[in-house]
């Protein structure tokens, strides 16, 4: 009868980025700016598209949550991170690490049906301009957020509980900078078989769904296009689509490349930087892309801007 050496696991060891001594401050340096961009860019758009009235429209609700979605995961994972340069032993608690992984799953699956929304959003305005405000009600906005929320917190769930009930055989290396599913049930002892199928159905299904939405979607808006006899009609369509497109094509890009490659091509380097990219740069890019490219946003902050340097001026002048 095969037996196993079951040992509680208390914490783990995150293997980090890099165990290169000399890259390790001015890697904390870099990431720590990318994610300060991160914070105050994401933060700034919930802010922005929450206080100014004319920025009160289902697009700049959705791009809300995007940013949301962005800050979630990045905080889950980057504090950590960071914080992993500036101590001797990259370790996390066996309740952390479920904590991280929980919350991790949650964001980054919901920015997957965020962004399904957005091309859904985008396809009512210029598909079908003149049902638009009925369309996309305040209700329908509220629904198609809160669906995905509540799904992906069961997902998330399901998952984390799953891979934290089965038993570690006592190696608690984790094969990345933080807790993700997949290097941790290289660590299990007891049969992985049924997760692995539940995270593979649960993976295909969220990334093919969001991305069927998606496509669908660009094909309709692309015909519709075509069919426009005004170059002015078509360049303002394309340009209401920029942002979201370039937002898309880089999230499911690295995604892909991610998970879609062939097994024998996967290295640790590879997935890391490709992890960097999708948990720390890509929520830095959001609120750049968006803010960019997009003349409503640009001038709200221009407006925010003017209202908080009209609010200083008497506190100086009251300094002197």
């Amino acid at each position: 009868m095969e037996t196993h050496n079951f040992t509680m696991v208390t914490e783990f060891i995150l293997m980090g980025i890099t165990d290169r001594p000399e890259l390790q401050a001015p890697l904390f340096a870099l990431f720590l700016i990318i994610y300060l961009i991160s914070t105050v860019g994401n933060l700034g758009m919930v802010i922005l598209t929450t206080v100014d009235s004319r920025l009160q429209t289902p697009m700049y609700f959705l791009l809300r949550h995007l940013a949301l979605t962005d800050l979630g995961y990045s905080t889950a994972v980057g504090p950590k991170m960071m914080s992993n340069f500036v101590t001797e032993q990259n370790t996390i608690s066996y309740y952390c690490c479920a904590t991280q992984l929980g919350f991790f799953l949650v964001f980054i699956a919901c920015e997957l049906f965020i962004l399904s929304d957005m091309s859904y959003d985008r396809y009512v305005a210029i598909c079908n301009p003149l049902l638009y405000t009925v369309i996309m009600s305040q209700r329908m906005c509220h629904i198609l957020v809160a669906i995905p929320y509540i799904y992906c917190t069961c997902v998330s769930f399901l998952i984390t509980i799953k891979i934290f009930t089965l038993s570690f055989c006592g190696n608690n290396v984790v094969s990345h900078f933080y807790c993700d599913s997949l290097p941790l049930l290289s660590l299990l002892c007891s049969d992985t078989h049924e997760i692995e199928v539940i995270m593979l159905f649960l993976a295909a299904f969220n990334l093919l769904s969001s991305l069927l939405i998606v496509l669908v979607s660009y094909l309709l808006i692309l015909i519709t296009i075509l069919k426009m006899t005004s170059a002015e009609g078509r360049h303002k369509a394309f340009s209401t689509c920029g942002s979201h497109l370039t937002v898309v094509i880089v999230f499911y890009g690295t995604l892909i490349f991610m998970y879609v490659q062939p097994k024998s091509s996967h290295t640790f380097d590879t997935d890391k930087v490709a992890s960097i990219f999708y948990t720390l740069v890509i929520p830095m890019l959001n609120p750049l892309i968006y803010s960019l490219r997009n003349k409503d946003v640009k001038f709200a902050l221009q407006r925010a801007m003017e209202k908080c340097v009209s609010f200083l001026k008497p506190c100086i002048w009251c300094e002197f």
